[in-house]
């Protein structure tokens, strides 16, 4: 019997200190507990030491509160102008709220990536090709904003949501590859018009310039003549037939010049009625 006292007596020494070891708990930095008190949710225990009530409190769950990422996630989504892409997707979140988490959602990962895929593929539904692969800055932000809203029940909070890559079916670069050779042809085209009208317009502009000289210089030469034609009017007002007599002769004289500066002029033979006109028109010369 003394032995049996004994025994029973180290059975509960031993269970004391296992309650008591229990009875107190160390939460690390990166953690929470949720603990229950008889199988409902009691309170989480933030990092730090905490004393649980042996045998009635216990810890549910040790839940991770660092952020966290998501396997990169590939979704299928038709564009608005038709186009089927596969986008890759990454996802940061953490959890704020331990015991929504603990409580209202099983298996959280899986439950953000189908979450992730609905609204992603969504999105992109109502944008065009050329958006989804220039202005991601705007994607990643309506994505993160609705996955923001849905998720808030889950007590977790969604840092980052970002399209890494788009990837284009062959069929879809083909023909993307097509529109841009005929883009470009077009750009071609377009530019070797341009640069024919120009060459036109050059042409132009050069022999309505022409045509204005032209008509300028014949417009002074008219001017020229007219001058000279008042000069002799005059002259003939003045002197009478003298000055006209003397004009025919310097005329005469003129043309005979010219035809003894051609090149191939060797000698020259004047009329006697030319020589008579030289003579008149020094007389006239020094009457005048």
């Amino acid at each position: 019997m003394e032995f049996l006292g004994i025994g029973m007596g180290l059975v509960f020494a031993a269970l004391l200190l296992l309650a008591l070891a229990k009875s107190f708990i160390i939460v690390p930095q990166s953690e929470a507990y949720v603990i229950e008190r008889l199988g409902k949710y009691s309170r989480v225990a933030r990092p730090g030491l905490h004393v649980l009530v042996p045998f009635v409190e216990q810890v549910r769950r040790r839940v991770d509160v660092l952020e966290r990422q998501l396997s990169d996630l590939k979704q299928d989504a038709i564009t608005s102008d038709n186009v089927v892409i596969e986008v890759v997707l990454a996802v940061f979140f953490r959890v704020t709220n331990p015991e929504r988490m603990v409580y209202r959602i099983k298996d959280i990962d899986r439950a953000v990536s189908t979450t992730v895929a609905g609204i992603a593929r969504s999105e992109i539904g109502t944008t065009e090709l050329d958006r989804v692969q220039s202005n991601r800055s705007a994607l990643n932000d309506a994505i993160r904003i609705q996955l923001a809203g849905a998720t808030e029940d889950w007590g977790i909070d969604v840092t980052r949501a970002e399209v890494l890559d788009v990837n284009l079916g062959e069929t879809t670069r083909e023909a993307m590859m097509q529109q841009l050779n005929a883009e470009r042809k077009r750009r071609a085209s377009v530019t070797e018009a341009e640069g024919s009208k120009r060459t036109v317009e050059l042409r132009a502009d050069a022999a309505l310039y022409e045509a204005r000289k032209t008509a300028e210089a014949r417009r002074i030469l008219a001017e020229a003549d007219a001058f000279a034609t008042r000069t002799v009017a005059v002259a003939i007002a003045e002197h009478g037939t003298e000055a006209l007599e003397f004009e025919i002769r310097k005329r005469q004289i003129e043309a005979m010049a010219k035809v003894a500066d051609g090149e191939n002029t060797r000698t020259v033979v004047l009329p006697s009625e030319l020589a008579d006109a030289f003579g008149k028109a020094a007389d006239l010369f020094k009457r005048g």
